[in-house]
């Protein structure tokens, strides 16, 4: 039987959560004073929102089948994305068969290089390239993890990433990474108040429980390192995660020179690309690359990301991303657990990520995510038909 072609790409937008995880309601513990590089800026400090976090909303990218079957993901992007889809890379895409995912993803990235390499560009080539192993997936009757090679473990253990830490270990999770509150510009005070607060869940969780700190590329080398000897020393940091701007190579690298024996050092959630990850690798400048699959370039391109960091013996552990990640770390040996960054408003409940725009969204239980919740075809979810997708560039 021949390969169906791909017949047409939609690009749309949505508001409120989802893959866009920053575009909440007000008094969620994700926009609350956690520091950043703005926070050098009083006015700019307590809220995340108030800098604009949130003002691309969720791109939806729909690929359909000349069979009539339809391939979908979501990432960031909003409109954006969707003038870039439906204006430039829809000519790579329409016409191709399904099983063209490499030619499609070198074509986007190449004809892109002008106005690309990173940032909102990557997001969109990710989105697309989510979507194609969707589609594939689905037209062979597949999960994602099958067309990857299949599991090398049973299940699926994760971290949580929230302000509660302390409800991470009650859930049964092996760790709990907490958003870092002070930046420098609030001195040694802030200083103080960062380590009270992890001492503070350090006596919540007990001492063997892992602790980690998301700084979100809000430190400098002299701060983070004071901070990183603290932290170990007083509370047993397990890492510390993206405390540098992402093109400082040279300060992760100083920095992780500069960490106690030990303690590890994480990057590379705002990262795209294997050649800005051979950087990071050749480097030295960490010791676990935290990819986001629907900002670093796709699975096509976490692929080549996760096979550099095997040949340097370093661990991959992408950064949040729901089942676009999950179905890739369960098949790889060097991403030995997994992340779920906890949506609830006060991060004391359990649930779906990409919640309201994703259903069948499998969730950790005590921790934990057997192989066989992944194993419907593509990536397994479905999107919410209850929420209003808009297509702001229609052919």
């Amino acid at each position: 039987m021949s390969m169906p072609t791909i017949k047409h790409i939609r690009a749309f937008t949505l508001r409120g959560a989802g893959a866009d995880y920053h575009d909440q309601g007000r008094d969620h513990w994700i926009d609350d004073h956690i520091a950043t590089p703005m926070a050098k800026y009083p006015e700019y400090r307590a809220s995340r929102q108030s800098f604009g976090l949130n003002v691309l909303g969720t791109l939806v990218v729909e690929v359909e089948a000349s069979d009539g079957t339809v391939g979908f993901a979501v990432t960031t992007g909003g409109d954006l994305g969707c003038w870039i889809i439906e204006k430039h890379l829809a000519r790579f895409i329409e016409g191709r068969p399904v099983t063209d995912i490499e030619r499609i993803w070198d074509q986007m990235f190449n004809a892109t290089l002008f106005y690309g390499r990173k940032g909102i560009v990557l997001n969109t080539i990710s989105g697309v390239d989510l979507a194609l192993w969707d589609l594939l997936g689905q037209v062979r009757k597949e999960p994602v993890h099958a067309l990857l090679g299949g599991p090398v473990r049973d299940e699926l253990q994760f971290y949580m990433t929230g302000a509660r830490p302390d409800f991470a270990r009650e859930q049964g999770f092996i760790g709990g990474k907490m958003p870092l509150h002070h930046g420098p510009a609030e001195g040694n005070e802030g200083l103080r108040r960062n380590l009270e607060q992890l001492a503070d869940m350090r006596s919540r969780c007990g001492p063997d429980f892992w602790l980690m700190l998301d700084c979100w590329m809000s430190l400098d080398v002299e701060y983070a390192t004071r901070l990183a000897h603290a932290a170990y020393n007083e509370a047993g940091l397990k890492w510390i995660e993206e405390a540098l701007p992402p093109d400082d190579y040279w300060g992760y690298a100083e920095l992780r020179r500069n960490v106690p024996r030990g303690l590890l050092v994480s990057t590379g959630e705002h990262e795209a690309t294997r050649w800005g990850f051979r950087m990071l690798l050749e480097m030295g400048c960490c010791d676990i690359l935290q990819p986001d699959v629907g900002w670093c370039g796709g699975i096509t391109e976490l692929i080549k990301i996760s096979a550099l960091a095997d040949a340097h013996g370093k661990l991959v552990v992408p950064h949040g991303s729901s089942v676009y990640s999950y179905h890739f770390v369960i098949t790889r040996h060097n991403s030995p657990f997994a992340e779920f960054l906890n949506m609830s408003p006060g991060a004391d409940q359990i649930v779906p990520m990409f919640h309201p725009q994703l259903l069948d969204e499998p969730v950790p239980e005590r921790g934990r995510l057997k192989a066989s919740a992944l194993d419907k075809p593509g990536f397994g979810v479905r999107l919410n038909p209850e929420c209003k997708l808009q297509r702001p560039y229609p052919r």
